[in-house]
Parts: structure tokens; sequence; C-alpha cells
């Protein structure tokens, strides 16, 4: 099919390789050209605006920050609503605010096109074995309809119902990552200060029951944090305060949600914004006394940003 790509960051513009080596045209757009440049080498053809992706496109998919930057790429001045026509389907892969995607759905089903909210889990090593987690939302015979396009994506699509379900589904996930983060710290610290080195606590608890797939790959940053965040504190928070306001909403307690979103909170006060959010731990063995794995790193090659779990 004829498919769109609007968000080509790290995760995106390998969902989009993706969708090329699986038969794909793809038309796609980044705020930042050159970052999306070695795509057009790949066979991805780069459209100036958005909506150009739109009038080109049968699929378009959108893989962006947050709801402010969804609604610019879609309804601002040459936003993908403008190019959108009758039959066409967006794809929205970003983790926003479940409210503005049902409102932005509604403007979609307003020109006679479709929307599906379809966050994915998984990081970019799962994306590139083929194992990320699809779920999507909105209505039936469109997911049906754009289902196979979402397999060469991942190795499953759930289809959850109406739209903003998907993504109040990924925001339920993302909080589990910083809450299991900040309880592995708490595990390392409490064993390193009773006498366990950091590498044998680590080694142990990643062969425990409590070894998630999430801690097996992002346990290790305890050690020494990646040069480059595969998920930031900023874009953590970002889901943690999504979380915590769909709590509210919902009447539900989120009591261990909160304290990891302080200890985010505190990572970006100690200048960490940008590091992985696995800086928890630094902020914890600093608070612990203990010395944090300060300028050390890991190499990590070809597995960077990831879109939560």
């Amino acid at each position: 099919m004829r498919v769109g790509f609007v968000g080509l960051g790290t995760m995106g513009a390998r969902v989009a390789l993706r969708l090329l080596r699986a038969g794909h045209e793809v038309h796609g757009y980044n705020r930042t050209p050159a970052k999306a440049a070695w795509l057009v080498d790949e066979g991805v053809e780069l459209c100036d605006t958005p909506r150009q992706v739109a009038e080109r496109s049968q699929v378009v998919f959108t893989m962006v920050t947050n709801t402010q930057a969804l609604e610019q790429v879609i309804l601002g001045a040459d936003g993908i609503l403008a190019g959108l026509g009758p039959e066409q389907v967006l794809v929205d892969m970003s983790t926003v605010s479940p409210a503005a995607s049902r409102r932005i759905a509604e403007k979609v089903r307003a020109k006679g096109a479709q929307m599906l909210d379809a966050p994915v889990s998984g990081s970019v090593s799962t994306l590139e074995a083929g194992q990320l987690t699809v779920m999507a939302a909105g209505d039936r015979a469109t997911f049906e309809r754009v289902r196979p396009i979402l397999l060469d994506i991942g190795a499953s699509a759930d289809y959850l119902g109406p739209n903003g379900n998907a993504v109040q589904m990924k925001i339920a996930i993302n909080l589990c990552l910083a809450v299991e983060m900040v309880a592995f710290s708490e595990a390392v610290l409490v064993a390193e200060k009773g006498g366990i080195s950091r590498e044998d606590a680590v080694a142990v608890l990643l062969k425990s029951v409590i070894a998630s797939p999430m801690l097996k790959y992002r346990g290790p940053f305890v050690l020494g944090l990646p040069e480059e965040a595969w998920f930031d504190v900023d874009m953590m928070q970002k889901d943690m305060l999504l979380a915590l306001e769909s709590g509210r909403q919902l009447d539900v307690p989120m009591p261990t949600t909160a304290v990891a979103n302080e200890m985010l909170t505190a990572a970006r006060g100690m200048g960490m914004a940008a590091e992985d959010f696995a800086a928890v731990f630094e902020v914890l063995a600093r608070m612990s006394g203990l010395g944090a794995s300060e300028g050390a790193r890991l190499a990590s090659p070809g597995v960077r940003t990831e879109k939560g779990g």
C-alpha cells in the first residue's frame, strides 16, 4: 500500500523502515528533515509537509512526542487533516491524552476518513526483532482493514474497542515501567548496602522471579547509563503525568505511580532530564549515600530510544 509516516524519530524511522521492507511505498515527514535523511537512501520519499504525506498515502501513521505535537502535525497549517479524504486511514502511534485522541478522531471522521489510536509496546531492539506489541482502538472494520499492516510492524495487534482505549492501555503499561525501575533500584541498593556488590545484586535479581522483560534489558543500566537514552526522563514523566491525570479522572488511587513520578522529578532536578529514565537509580543511590555510576556508560549499538514497555 501507499503508506505515510509523520514523526521519523529514532523509533518512528525504524517503523517506517520496517514498512518499507515489507513492500509498502512509504512517504515520510519529519520536523527536522536532516535527522531522517538516511531513510531516503533506503527508499523512503520525504515530503515537505504532513499534508503532502496524507495526499500521497492510503494509510498515514503518526508517532510524535506528545499531545501538542500531535495536534500540530494533524490540525495545524498544512497538517494531515488538510490532506485527508474519504476512505483514508490515520493511525496514531503516539502516547497522548485519550481525550485529545478522541477529539482528533472526530475531526478525522468529519472528513470522511477514519482514525485508529495504535500505540506500541517495546524497545527498538524489540521492533527490529519483529516482536512489538501493537494495541489499536477505533472503528472495528477499519482495524481489520489495516491489521495486516500493523502485523508488518509487530508480532501482535489487539483490538481494544472505541477510540482512546488503546492509548489508555498504553498509559497503563507505561506507568509500570517507572514503578518497576524504582523498585528494582531499591532492591539493588538495599543489597549493596548490606554488603553485596552492585554487579552481583543485579545479576541475581535478573535471574530471579522479578525479572520482567523490561528489567532484563534496562536493569543493567544501574551499572552505567547508555550514551543515548532509550527513553528519557522527560518522556517517561510525560507518560506518568498522563497516568496520574487518568487516575484522578477515574477515581483510581495511584500511590506507587505518584512516588515514581517524584523520583523522575528529582532526576530532572539533578540535571538528568535527557538521561534514560533508569536514572532514578542514580537519584536513589545519592539519597542512600552511595556513589552512583558516575561517568559509566554502557555501549548498546543499534538500540536507542523506545516507545514504552
